[in-house]
């Protein structure tokens, strides 16, 4: 991230709900070189406000339709700004459709501050933040999981269980892949057990990433 000294950083805060908004912003504004220049509601002038603005950062709380709908706004306008979502639980279906968007860091909404401004100064430097790691110790891990990937090239995976993570990646719950598949929901977590200890995964939102770095789903 550029010296805070030489470069302020500009930050929009989006979210429903208006005290959370204002405890955000007091938070923020402690933080030498962070700068809120606007904060968002649900209005659907939302997109057209952060293309206007430009800013560097989005804070998104990822609450109700409205975060994932304006994340889905957001890259289909090709905006460059980059988003960190901040959320009670990281691994959760919606967090993974999130990332999927192009959401660039996600920070637990019961995270010390700390937590958040490095969140800021990590994205901002080009790589990703997720709960409480940066993207090096993720990065880590993938490469470790790389050494799986050349004992065995399909990672032992079923077809059922591919269709499973491509139903994940795509953000749906267990109760929706069951109706999708016509099978009981405790079905569908037994077979991510399955292939969260195949692929040495243990949340939705690594198994996300995993997928998409090894491209796991091409040709499904």
């Amino acid at each position: 991230m550029p010296d805070t000294q030489e470069h302020v950083v500009r930050i929009v805060i989006a979210d429903e709900h208006p005290i959370f908004r204002n405890g955000l912003r007091w938070l923020l504004e402690t933080e030498p070189g962070l700068r809120i220049i606007a904060e968002i509601g649900s209005g659907s002038d939302a997109v057209a406000m952060i293309r206007e603005l430009d800013p560097d950062i989005l804070l998104l709380g990822l609450t109700g339709r409205f975060a994932l709908h304006l994340l889905q706004a957001l890259a289909t306008a090709g905006t460059q700004v980059r988003t960190i979502v901040l959320t009670p639980c990281v691994d959760t279906p919606q967090v993974v459709r999130a990332l999927q968007l192009g959401a660039r860091g996600v920070v637990p909404k019961d995270s010390a501050a700390e937590v958040l401004f490095k969140s800021i100064r990590t994205v901002m430097a080009g790589h990703f933040w997720i709960g409480q790691e940066s993207i090096s110790k993720v990065a880590s891990s993938l490469r470790e999981l790389e050494t799986t990937r050349r004992r065995n090239k399909a990672f032992g995976l079923t077809r059922r269980e591919l269709e499973i993570v491509g139903a994940v990646v795509a953000g749906y719950t267990n109760k929706e892949i069951g109706k999708r598949f016509t099978i009981s929901e405790n079905t569908v977590k037994r077979h991510l057990t399955h292939i969260f200890n195949k692929l040495g995964a243990s949340n939705r939102v690594e198994l996300a990433l995993f997928t998409a770095h090894h491209r796991l789903l091409d040709g499904i």
